[in-house]
């Protein structure tokens, strides 16, 4: 089992599950069983959820921005067996997260479906982890409206940032995607500063999901096979990302930027946090 492993085996999965290797590549490289790899990627990923949980609070952001990435769980929607239709866990599967634009730091992440349920889930979970009033930008779905007016109470300076596409230069529309065209902004409550109503700092950290984690890569059998490991490589992801890896713009890492530590952590931390 994963506890029975050596902090240096344990560091070194790790260091491998959050560069993107597969599952059975890392048993493969270390000589470890595919299924002590997969133990540790679920306790690991449960301990980094309950560190972030109980250390990301009250923070001062100014500014945050939100998005919506998909994936899927087993099979996409099209493949499912009729069976399995419409239950949770199989199938498209949305990750939110909340990012300040100012540090970089992940604020908060949801892995559900894209709807207004999960909506006021996400945005109560950043609005507890806020100490401030701030500033928030989404992209345009209306399940964000309903959902930042409850959590926020009106105390927030909203807007949405609204992509305008043309048609896809691929007949297929498979791996081209359309080209957004133009953008409008909607103020929705409060004073917004239009010179800060972007999409773009989560826009990127999505792209560093998908290179980062095995399971977002397209085109590849590398997808998760479970909604609850799929969970828990999120988790290790953000915690890995907050914590472990420098911004190459910050030269610290995100939550070193965001006053939430003075330590530059490394990956042994968080193989640490297993024994803690």
């Amino acid at each position: 089992m994963s506890n029975r492993l050596s902090l240096e085996k344990r560091t070194q999965i790790i260091g491998m599950l959050v560069e993107g290797n597969s599952l059975r590549a890392i048993s493969r490289l270390t000589g470890v069983s595919f299924n002590t790899v997969t133990k540790l990627l679920v306790d690991v990923g449960t301990a980094c959820q309950k560190y972030h949980d109980q250390n990301v609070r009250n923070l001062t952001s100014k500014r945050v921005q939100c998005d919506e990435i998909w994936s899927f769980v087993y099979a996409k929607e099209k493949n499912l067996p009729e069976e399995m239709r419409g239950q949770f866990g199989v199938g498209s599967i949305w990750t939110w997260v909340g990012l300040d634009s100012d540090s970089k730091l992940a604020i908060s992440w949801l892995v559900g479906n894209r709807d207004s349920d999960y909506a006021r889930i996400f945005m109560q979970d950043v609005a507890d982890r806020l100490k401030n009033r701030v500033q928030l930008t989404t992209d345009g779905l209306k399940a964000y409206l309903e959902a930042v007016e409850d959590a926020f109470n009106g105390q927030i300076d909203f807007a949405q940032l609204v992509k305008l596409y043309g048609p896809s230069l691929d007949p297929d529309h498979r791996y081209t995607p359309a080209e957004c065209i133009a953008t409008e902004t909607h103020i929705i409550s409060g004073h917004p500063n239009e010179k800060h109503v972007s999409t773009s700092y989560i826009e990127r950290q999505n792209l560093t999901m998908q290179m980062q984690m095995r399971r977002f890569t397209r085109l590849t059998n590398g997808f998760s096979k479970k909604v609850e490991n799929h969970k828990h490589a999120i988790a290790l992801h953000f915690m890995y990302y907050n914590f472990v890896r420098i911004h190459k713009t910050l030269r610290v890492t995100p939550a070193m930027a965001a006053d939430i530590t003075k330590k530059l952590w490394k990956i042994e931390d968080l193989a640490l946090l297993l024994e803690d």
